[in-house]
């Protein structure tokens, strides 16, 4: 049993069938209790989309328990999927929450905006936006919702090499700030970024190994 005030995310043997019968994730076991960027390299099929559901509370374990203290967002691999409004400023404007006073709405919308370099655009049509911009758009949102913990689904996926690392460093910056650090657990199946993660786990056969350094399992397969 955690002790009370446990912060974090823990999977407790959890398992999970689509109602075909095929086990999608099968007595997975893990946690993670504290803040930074944790990598996940899964081949297609392997679970991942089902284990964002499960922490994401979309759909429930059939055994085991998930324990969870924190927010969690999803970052989808097409921005286009889910940013719904003209302009940045609209955009954000959807994910605040409606507790917020007006008067601190703007406020609000552009200190997310400072964290993923984009200060400057809080009007800017979202349709001129490179892939990179809209990405780390939607990862304002995220912000201005009070996440923190991003699901990041190969959010570099569809980017060129220049948006890539722009995406990376962001997220690593919101990881290991000083003041309120969040918590990020990436799919990716790009092995190179593996080297900038906290840690990474291999998701294989709906079980995830044991964290290890972003080092070591980039080693172990290439």
């Amino acid at each position: 049993m955690k002790p009370t005030g446990f912060s974090g995310l823990e999977f407790e043997k959890v398992s999970f069938s689509w109602p075909n019968g095929v086990n999608v994730i099968d007595q997975c076991s893990f946690s993670i209790a504290k803040p930074g960027l944790w990598m996940l390299v899964g081949e297609n099929g392997s679970g991942k989309s089902t284990l964002f559901r499960l922490i994401s509370g979309v759909v429930r374990p059939k055994s085991g328990k998930i324990l969870c203290s924190l927010r969690p967002s999803m970052v989808y691999q097409n921005p286009d999927h889910q940013l719904l409004m003209p302009t940045c400023k609209s955009e954000l404007m959807l994910s605040v929450p409606k507790t917020i006073p007006h008067i601190n709405l703007f406020e609000l919308i552009h200190a997310a905006l400072e964290k993923v370099d984009l200060g400057e655009m809080l009007d800017r049509p979202i349709h001129t936006l490179s892939g990179g911009q809209k990405q780390r758009l939607a990862l304002a949102g995220a912000i201005v919702s009070n996440s923190n913990l991003l699901l990041l689904d190969e959010p570099t996926a569809l980017l060129d090499p220049q948006s890539q690392n722009s995406v990376l460093k962001v997220v690593k910056k919101l990881t290991s700030s000083s003041a309120n650090p969040i918590t990020a657990i990436w799919v990716t199946h790009r092995l190179e970024e593996l080297l900038f993660c906290d840690g990474a786990a291999i998701l294989k056969n709906g079980h995830i190994s044991k964290w290890n350094s972003g080092s070591k399992v980039f080693q172990d397969l290439k």
